[in-house]
């Protein structure tokens, strides 16, 4: 009788849930890596010598850093806040100015119908009197300064000079013909003057002098000894 040598044939369930039992069989159903990513370190795979050649920084070096950077920063932002601040409050000031000088210089008409009035005497009494009054210390308060007198130096940033008498020699103011005025240091109005040349201090009594004139009622002459 032959021999029978045919090998017996074996099946391989790879199935990954068993059918029976509805589980996953042992070493299946475990998530395989990712394609490109790679596996944790282990410990004691890591290259000791990256570690040192690795800067170490002190935490208490990075929070020192950090405040004195975070410090500097609010120090200029205060700069910048008090800068602000500066040209807001000059910005403001000009602007105060501005109006003040423009109402001013619409009240220098009636000042200057008011002088006609006290120059004719009609400000001697009268409700004139106390309106002229009135305006005067308002514009007292608010700054408001005026200019040109006769005797005065001659000043051609203050004074508008219309004839000029003598040789321009120590020029000094002769007669005004509108008073100027202004407010702080701005110019609202320049004086409208004539010029002329200085005489000089007027002469003085002889030193030593021992008697003064005085004139009586009367008219007479009378003089009287110091000594």
């Amino acid at each position: 009788m032959s021999e029978d040598h045919t090998e017996p044939v074996t099946f391989v369930d790879n199935r990954k849930i068993d059918p029976e039992t509805g589980e996953v069989r042992d070493g299946e159903g475990v998530p395989e890596p990712l394609a490109g990513t790679g596996t944790a370190p282990q410990p004691g795979s890591v290259d000791e010598g990256a570690l040192e050649d690795a800067e170490i920084v002190d935490p208490q070096d990075a929070r020192s850093a950090e405040l004195a950077e975070r410090t500097a920063d609010l120090q200029r932002l205060q700069a910048e806040y008090a800068n602000y601040r500066r040209r807001v409050e000059r910005d403001r000031k000009a602007v105060i100015d501005s109006a003040k000088a423009s109402v001013v210089t619409e009240l220098l008409a009636v000042i200057d119908d008011l002088e006609r009035a006290r120059a004719h005497g009609d400000l001697e009494t009268g409700p004139l009197k106390a309106v002229a009054e009135k305006l005067a210390g308002l514009l007292t308060k608010q700054g408001v300064t005026e200019f040109g007198a006769e005797g005065e130096s001659f000043d051609p940033t203050l004074h508008e000079a219309v004839q000029h008498e003598g040789e321009g020699r120590d020029p000094v103011l002769g007669t005004v013909l509108r008073k100027g005025y202004r407010i702080g240091e701005r110019v609202l109005r320049h004086a409208l003057v004539t010029v002329t040349d200085s005489t000089g201090d007027a002469t003085a009594p002889s030193a030593g002098s021992d008697s003064i004139d005085v004139n009586s009622d009367s008219g007479a002459h009378a003089e009287f000894d110091q000594s």
